[in-house]
Order: structure tokens, then sequence, then C-alpha cells
């Protein structure tokens, strides 16, 4: 039993994400491409929560959206449960789509207004139903969505209502109840606090918390407020344009960053102790995030680290262990070769 817990749910290998684009006129257009992911590698075990990292338009939103076929990757795979979705067909893609939900980020934009609670919670199994992926009469759906919307914290007697009757945090807990009507194994959660006041926040992440050991989910968390990644990630990803620099447990890498890009956010977060926040030495970066339309031939954080070589220019570090599963993508932890 204890093999069985530590495998994989989610592997995801080399997943690429380049969106084309046009400049110029008519008669001089060239093409292009948005590298928004370009070879992200990363696993995550069953019941556990990965968290994913780094500042605006690093590519995360997207990252998850391709995992979940939003978006067909333009390379890579995406193995879940041992099956690739990325050689499936629509029909197998379909069918996975029942173990792998999303909680989107903004509560206001997710939910149809012209639907009400009962319509919102009960659509994907009204879906898979008319698709015989499942069979559940009418009473049943009605039954298990007045079961989440309780689970959830909303009362069942709410469920006539629309989204427009309900606050920020009554919506999200709504759009998690809908991720949770089809029994999913893995919940992709794309910044589901973020648009929430704080004293919502920590309700919401209690309940993903309480969720996670009452039904055994594996979550991939998105979140841009570093002390929201600590409280519910297992394991930490840090990405900075479209590649993963730095992967470690949630409490070494707080405690010992080791990319200059991690060490750099880190630093940014401010810390509740005053004479800690005194002693802390601020890491400030230089320069401007580059454009994510060109090509790398070097490490992707060249432009603004402190720390760089000459052979950082040269070629790209690829993530390797710098000791007790902690992985990198520096070559300040790589062995010379």
């Amino acid at each position: 039993m204890a093999e069985k817990a530590n495998e994989n749910l989610l592997e995801v290998s080399g997943l690429k994400m380049h969106f084309p684009y046009h400049t110029g006129s008519l008669w001089t257009r060239k093409k292009g491409h948005i590298y928004a992911v370009d070879g992200v590698d990363l696993s995550i075990k069953k019941g556990e929560t990965l968290g994913l990292v780094g500042e605006s338009g690093c590519g995360k939103s997207t990252t998850l959206r391709a995992i979940a076929h939003l978006y067909r990757p333009t390379a890579g795979k995406v193995v879940l449960k041992g099956q690739d979705l990325t050689a499936a067909s629509p029909a197998e893609l379909m069918k996975a789509r029942k173990d792998m939900q999303i909680v989107f980020q903004d509560p206001y934009a997710s939910l149809n207004p012209r639907m009400t609670t009962r319509d919102i919670i009960s659509e994907p199994m009204r879906i898979f139903t008319k698709a015989k992926l499942m069979s559940l009469t009418k009473i049943e759906m009605d039954e298990r969505v007045e079961q989440l919307m309780e689970r959830v914290g909303l009362s069942r007697f709410f469920k006539n209502r629309y989204p427009h009757e309900f606050s920020g945090g009554q919506r999200q807990r709504i759009g998690i109840a809908r991720a949770l009507a089809l029994k999913p194994d893995l919940m992709l959660c794309d910044e589901p606090v973020s648009a929430l006041d704080v004293s919502i926040q920590s309700q919401i992440l209690n309940l993903f918390k309480d969720l996670q050991e009452e039904f055994g989910l594996t979550y991939l968390f998105i979140a841009h407020d570093l002390a929201v990644i600590q409280y519910i990630s297992n394991r930490i990803a840090v990405m900075y344009l479209g590649v993963i620099v730095e992967l470690s447990d949630s409490a070494e890498l707080y405690k010992k960053p080791l990319h200059p890009y991690t060490q750099a956010l880190l630093s940014a977060a401010p810390i509740p102790d005053p004479a800690v926040e005194r002693k802390r030495q601020r890491v400030i970066l230089t320069g401007d995030v580059p454009s994510p339309d060109k090509t790398r031939t070097g490490c992707y954080f060249y432009d603004r680290c402190s720390k760089r070589m000459d052979k950082c220019a040269k070629s790209v570090p690829r993530l390797k262990d710098a000791g007790s599963g902690h992985q990198v993508a520096c070559f300040l932890f790589h062995d010379p070769e």
C-alpha cells in the first residue's frame, strides 16, 4: 500500500506551449511565436500538493491549461494515471477529464450568471451522463448537489439562487463544489484565492486541506502569494519565463533557496517579525523580464542575474539534484563537466 501511495498521479515532461503571432503590414508580415511554456518537467504524487509560483506572465496558468488540454500542447507529454493525454483521442480525453478538474481564479467570471447554483454544480454530471460516461438520475444529481453545497460550506437552500446573489468567497465555494462533482483525483487550482479578501482566503485554503484529507485529492496549486504557497504545498516548483528553475520540498525551499531568482522572490516577501525583517538582506533584481518571443541560447535568468558566468550565456542549465531531492537549474550548483 505504501508503494501505491507514492506513485505519480501526474507526470509532465518536456511540456511546451508556443503561441504563433504575426507582425508588420500585409506585405511585410512576419510570423513569430510566444514561448509561453518552454520545456516543463514535473510530477505529482497521489495525495500531495505541488505549488507552482512565479511572477506574472511567467507561464504558470498556461502550464495548467496545457496540462488540462484547454490548450493543445505544442510539444511534450502529459501522463495522467498512466495515460498519455497528448496522444489521446477526443473520446479518451473526454473520459480522462473526469479525473482532472479545474478551480479557476476569478469566481465572478467562471460562473455562468444565467444558471442557478444547482445547474452550475450539476452541469458536469449532466454532460458525462449524456456522454454515457456515468449514469445518474435527476434525483441523484440533486442529492449530490445538496451534499456538495453543504460540504463546501453553503446551505442547500441556496441551490436555486444565481451567482450575483453570492459574495466572492461563496462563489468560489460553488466553483469548488462544481470541480468535486465528478469525484476527480487531480484538481488544478489556478490562483483560486487571489481575488478574495485575506480573511476569506484562509477559510478557502483550510477547505482545500480538509477536502484533500477527506477525498484523497491531489492538487497542482498556483498562487502569487508566497505565504499561501508555503501553507498549502508539500513541494514547490519555481517558474521563470516558461521553465522550472527550482523544485524542492516546501520547508527546504523556504529555509535554503538555491536559485538566484528564488532568493530574490523570497527576499521580497515580508516576514511578520520586525527584528528578523530588519536583519534581512533584500535582493534587488535589475533589468526587465526578457521578451518571451525569443528563443534562448543560455540561461533564461541571465539578463537579471547578479551571479552570472560566461557559460550561462552559452548553454541552458537543466534541473539537477543538489541534494535531498532539491533540484535547481543553475550552473552554480552543477558539477563541472
